[in-house]
C-alpha cells in the first residue's frame, strides 16, 4: 500500500495535480492524503490581532477548510470511478508549510508527494511555483510536480538529465526503476554538455553503473552539445515526445539550471511534462 500525499490549495493548478495523481497510480493500492495547510498566528477581529483559542480555530478556521476538502473529496468521486484500492482521507493544519509537510510525510509514512506547479507567464516570475520549489528542494521525499498544462496520457518515454557524476546511492533510483516496469517505459538517459567534451573516466564509470542499474528495462544514452541546458532539454523533449522527466534532487547543478529559470518565452516543458524528483531517504 502505497502512501501519498495531497497538498492543496483548492486551486484548478492544485486540482490538475490530483486528477494525475490518481491516473498515475490507477493500477496501485494507494492511501491518498489530501492536505491543506495554512499559517494561522493570530485572528484579526475589528481590526486588531486577537490571540486564537483552540475553539476559534476550529470554528473560524478548521471547519471551512474541512467543508473545502469535503468539496474536494466530491468532486474526486463525481470524476473517477470508484477504486476499491484507492482510500481518501484529509488532513488540515496551521502551521508553516514545509515544517507541515515534512510532519506528515513522517507521520503517514508518505512515499511520494504530488504537488501542482504554476507557469511563468512573465520573465521575472519563477517557473516552478515557491510552495513546491521548498519542497522539492528543502523535503526528503520523492516528489512528482505537475505543471497546470500536463495531461497525464501512458508514460512511453521518460527522460534522465545526467551530468554522470553520481553524488548520490544508486538505490535512490528505485522509484524510477519502479515506474519503468510499471508501465512499460523507455528511459532516455541524456547527458548535456556545453561545450563538446569526452567523458572522464570518473563519468564513464558512472555510465556503466547505470548502464548496470537499468540493464532489464529498456534504456539508451544520448549526449547533447549546447551552452543553455534548458534550451537542450526542450529540444529532446520535443524530439522524443518525452511525457516525464526525472532528476535526482542532490544533483544540483543539473537540477537548478532545468528546473529553475526566470528566462522562459519560449520553454514549455515547464508547462507541460511532469517532474519526478528522487531523494536520499532519511
Amino acid at each position: 500500500m502505497k502512501n501519498i500525499l495531497l497538498p492543496t490549495d483548492f486551486s484548478e493548478n492544485s486540482w490538475n495535480a490530483i486528477k494525475y495523481a490518481i491516473n498515475f497510480f490507477e493500477k496501485e493500492s494507494c492511501n491518498f492524503y489530501l492536505l491543506h495547510v495554512n499559517r494561522l498566528s493570530t485572528i484579526l477581529f475589528n481590526d486588531s490581532p486577537y490571540i486564537a483559542t483552540e475553539d476559534v480555530i476550529e470554528d473560524f478556521y478548521f471547519k471551512p477548510i474541512k467543508l473545502k476538502l469535503r468539496k474536494v473529496l466530491k468532486r474526486i468521486a463525481e470524476n473517477f470511478t470508484s477504486n476499491k484500492s484507492h482510500k481518501f482521507y484529509t488532513l488540515t493544519d496551521y502551521n508553516f508549510f514545509i515544517e507541515s509537510i515534512r510532519k506528515h510525510v513522517n507521520d503517514k509514512k508518505i512515499d511520494c508527494i504530488v504537488m501542482g506547479t504554476k507557469g511563468a507567464s512573465g520573465l521575472k516570475k519563477i517557473i516552478v511555483g515557491s510552495n513546491t520549489g521548498d519542497v522539492i528542494t528543502k523535503v526528503k521525499c520523492t516528489t512528482l510536480a505537475v505543471p497546470e498544462n500536463a495531461q497525464f496520457i501512458k508514460l512511453n518515454e521518460i527522460a534522465f538529465p545526467t551530468d554522470f557524476s553520481l553524488t548520490y546511492e544508486i538505490q535512490i533510483l528505485e522509484p524510477l526503476s519502479e515506474i519503468l516496469e510499471n508501465f512499460k517505459s523507455t528511459l532516455r538517459i541524456l547527458h548535456i554538455n556545453k561545450k563538446k567534451t569526452d567523458l572522464n573516466r570518473s563519468q564513464n564509470n558512472n555510465r556503466e553503473l547505470l548502464h548496470d542499474y537499468f540493464n532489464h528495462l529498456k534504456h539508451s544514452f544520448h549526449y547533447l552539445t549546447n551552452k543553455k541546458v534548458e534550451e537542450a532539454i526542450q529540444c529532446f523533449v520535443e524530439s522524443r515526445n518525452i511525457n516525464m522527466i526525472c532528476m535526482v534532487a542532490k544533483n544540483l547543478n543539473y537540477f537548478q539550471q532545468i528546473l529553475f529559470h526566470s528566462k522562459v518565452e519560449e520553454i514549455s516543458y515547464y508547462t507541460e511534462i511532469p517532474f519526478l524528483v528522487l531523494h536520499e531517504k532519511t
